[in-house]
This record gives structure tokens, C-alpha cells and sequence, in this order.
């Protein structure tokens, strides 16, 4: 879910909007409402949930949206923020509960899980009837696209690079690492000079940790599961994985530039860390600029930061990192389908869906917006990493092994803590995952 790429100074995915308890209602959405309809809808309201936290420029880019469909409909909208690492459990409890939003975001890989529970309206003939939706191109559906049928509308899209302090780089003399060993020498100088309580480059071993370890398994080779003969077959024991697993968790057990005492971090926490100037580098998307400057009331600034793409092993380019996005769906239980077609339509149309990308970080999936960005220096280390990005296991049951379950997240710090060796830790996360992916 969530990829990302940096826009030139400003940046902030977590986009989120509002929460309406919906109880049982209609389930497919029948043709939206076209813009001249006036106030159709006028009276009622949307809830909207938006994923991360509300920043100046997130806000700004929602009233903008709301005002916009409240002028075409009538109907006023109630954005909720969710954090990303509470989305799985905000999303199961308004499953249980009947008590969802109309219109939601999600990560793109986190679509067929939801698909699979009945979460999501099956929103087909809209995408098919609205002549902007249908610019974005058709390679871009798949992650929403289930059975031949829609269940989502692509919202931004982008991979993921490295963040690091720039100013301190340049008082340092540090030129942005090539390969793996000199990243790993980055960031030893990063902790002798900056202190012992500095992360030279973080380790996350949080609920979004596969974003960072991908890279490296990618870059060596391997894989975290293929689909073969009709089920999904772990390939966490296979010599690619095993390297790029081995280098990440010796960045925290060997080579001491991340701490033992924070294993459980993710991005939120890594970027806080970063704001308050106790990370040099970590892998993560250009959302997280906006929160960082806020974050440190400014003392972090634009100015101090920068991105290189993670660089491969041997130093041929980049490695490979997380291609996704951002969707925005229409949960199953609204009890106005038509009302939340057209705000899907609106928020993910050509205005406002490309200005949800750039704000917000990400790649905008309009082909003439994405070209005009690939011209942005600033955006080079995200296009560049673009063009080998790959994705996890598309898999419903990927989201369970990768969030709920943490297999990989606890393979790593059972490594770290020395309760298993990384052949056993392996071996038995690999188990693990083929048994929740083929359940």
C-alpha cells in the first residue's frame, strides 16, 4: 500500500478522511450523480475516513475536495484521520460493527483482503462511465481490478527511497552512499559523530518493516513468495532472501548503527525520531516531509532534508523497492452509493486526483501530470526507483502475514535478540507465511 515519491518541498501521504457509522444499505453502486445535478444530495453527509494525520497542506487539499463536492451535490462531508498502523484494526471493528465510513482510503495492496471479507462496493460501472478515471492507464487497475470487477479507483501511486539529513551530510562530508557497504559506512559515521542515541540509518520493525527489508531481498534476488500449481510457496529460505534478510537485521545486531531498543518502530515513530534530530537516514516516501517540518516546529526544514533511491548491492543502480498506492474505495455498508460514487469520482478524477499525488507525495497516475513531474530533479530518486519497483505476494491473505501476524517482524527481532539463527528464524517464518497466504 502506499508507495511514494517525494514532490520538490512539500509532502504528506496519510491522507484520510471521516468515519460515518453506516449500517446495512444499498451494496452496488448504480450510476453516480453527473456534476449538474445541483444540490441532489443537499442535507446529507458523507464520512470519509483518511489514513495518517491531518497536516496545513492535507487540510487545505480537503476543503478544497469538500467544498468542491459540496457545490455539485449539496451534501456536506465528516473527514476522520486514521493512523496508518490502527487502519487494520479501525477497518475490522466497522466490519464487525456496521459502523464504517461511506468512502475510504487504503493502501492498494490491502484491496483483495477487504475484497475478500465483503468490505467493498463493487464500483465498476462507475470507473467505466466517468471519462476521467479512464485516462488513468489500464495497467494501473490491477491491484483494484478482482474477477473482472472494481473495487477501487487508483489515487496516487510511487515507490519509496531514502530520506536523510542533508545539512548533515554536507557538515560531514558524506557523499550519498552507492552500494551496500557504503551505506553501512554512512551510517557508522553518522553515529560516531552524531551520538550513540542517533539511528545512522533506521530499523523498522514495525507494522510497515517490509517496506524497508523488501529493498534489500529484492536486490539480492529473492523473493517473499511465488504462486505455483495453485498455491503460494514461501521463498523465504532461498539464498536471495536469506542475503538481503542477513544485511538488514546485522544493521541492528552487527553493525550497531540502528538500536537494539527500538525494534518495534515504524515509520510515525522513525520520522518523529528524525524530527527531532536523532535519525540520519530510513526508508520511507515523501509524505513524510510536511509531518517532519511540523513535527520539529521547523528546525527541519526542506532545506536539510533529501532523498537517494537505496541503492543495489554492487552499485549498478537502484534496488528494487515497493511499487503501490494509494486507492480510495466505497465501503460496502453506505447507505448512499450513489453519493459516495460521486465523491470517489471527484476525489480521484483528474483535478483533484492529481493534486492528491503531488501533495501528498506520491506519483500522479495521469499520464501527462506524471510526465511533467519525471522533469523534477527533486523527484529522480523516486522515478529512477520507479522503473524497478515490484510488489509483495498479491495475495487477500497478504495483509494478515505482513500486519497482523508481523511474521517477518518477528523473525527479525527473534535475530536480533539471539533466540534463533537466521536459518531456523527463516525456516519457520516460512511456514508460517505459506500457511496464512494459502488458508
Amino acid at each position: 500500500m502506499k508507495v511514494a515519491v517525494a514532490t520538490s518541498v512539500t509532502a504528506a501521504l496519510a491522507l484520510g478522511l471521516a468515519a460515518c457509522g453506516s449500517d446495512s444499505g444499498t451494496t452496488q453502486p448504480t450510476g453516480a450523480a453527473s456534476s449538474g445535478t445541483g444540490p441532489k444530495f443537499a442535507g446529507q453527509t458523507l464520512t470519509v475516513w483518511r489514513l495518517g494525520a491531518p497536516t496545513e497542506v492535507f487540510d487545505k487539499y480537503m476543503n478544497d475536495l469538500n467544498a468542491a463536492f459540496k457545490q455539485q451535490t449539496g451534501a456536506d462531508v465528516k473527514v476522520q484521520w486514521v493512523p496508518w498502523p490502527d487502519a487494520q484494526k479501525k477497518w475490522t471493528a466497522a466490519l464487525a460493527g456496521g459502523e464504517g465510513p461511506d468512502v475510504t482510503e487504503f493502501g492498494n495492496d490491502q484491496v483483495a483482503a477487504w475484497v475478500q471479507q465483503d468490505a467493498l462496493a463493487d464500483i465498476t460501472d462507475v470507473v467505466k462511465g466517468d471519462a476521467n478515471l479512464q485516462q488513468i492507464p489500464q495497467n494501473l487497475w490491477s491491484y483494484e481490478t478482482i474477477d473482472g470487477k472494481v473495487y477501487a479507483a487508483p489515487w496516487g501511486g510511487g515507490t519509496r527511497a531514502v530520506l536523510y539529513r542533508k545539512d548533515w551530510f554536507d557538515e560531514l562530508g558524506i557523499q550519498t552512499p552507492k552500494t551496500w557497504d557504503e551505506l553501512v559506512a554512512t551510517a557508522k559515521t553518522i553515529v560516531d559523530k552524531k551520538g550513540k542515541d542517533v539511528d545512522g540509518f533506521a530499523f523498522n520493525g514495525g507494522s510497515d518493516a517490509n517496506m524497508s527489508l523488501s529493498p534489500f531481498v529484492w536486490s539480492a534476488g529473492g523473493d517473499f513468495a511465488t504462486f505455483e500449481g495453485g498455491k503460494w510457496v514461501g521463498q523465504l529460505t532461498q539464498p536471495g532472501f536469506k542475503e538481503g534478510f542477513q544485511f538488514y537485521t546485522d544493521l541492528v545486531a552487527k553493525d550497531g548503527v540502528s538500536g537494539k531498543g527500538r525494534l518495534t518502530q515504524n515509520s510515525v515513530d522513525i520520522a518523529q525520531r528524525f524530527a527531532a534530530g536523532k535519525v540520519g537516514m530510513y526508508v520511507t516516501g515523501g509524505w513524510d516531509i510536511a509531518a517532519i517540518k511540523e513535527q520539529s516546529k521547523g528546525k527541519v526544514d526542506e532545506s536539510k532534508m533529501g532523498f537517494f533511491s537505496l541503492p543495489a548491492k554492487d552499485g549498478s543502480g537502484p534496488a528494487p523497492a515497493f511499487q503501490g498506492g494509494n486507492d480510495i474505495a466505497i465501503w460496502k455498508d453506505t447507505k448512499n452509493v450513489e453519493m459516495a460514487a460521486d465523491y470517489v469520482k471527484l476525489a480521484a478524477g483528474k483535478e483533484f486526483g492529481v493534486r492528491y499525488a503531488k501533495e501528498g507525495g506520491l506519483l500522479p497516475l495521469y499520464p501527462d501530470a506524471l510526465a511533467e513531474l519525471g522533469s523534477d530533479p527533486a523527484q529522480k530518486p523516486f522515478t529512477d526507483t520507479f522503473k524497478v519497483a515490484k510488489g509483495f505476494p498479491a495475495s487477500p491473505n497478504w495483509a494478515e502475514a505482513n500486519d497482523t501476524k508481523a511474521v517477518l517482524q518477528n523473525a527479525a527481532r527473534a535475530v536480533i535478540d539471539g533466540k534463533k539463527s537466521v536459518d531456523q528464524a527463516l525456516a519457520d517464518a516460512n511456514g508460517e507465511l505459506e500457511s496464512i497466504l494459502n488458508q
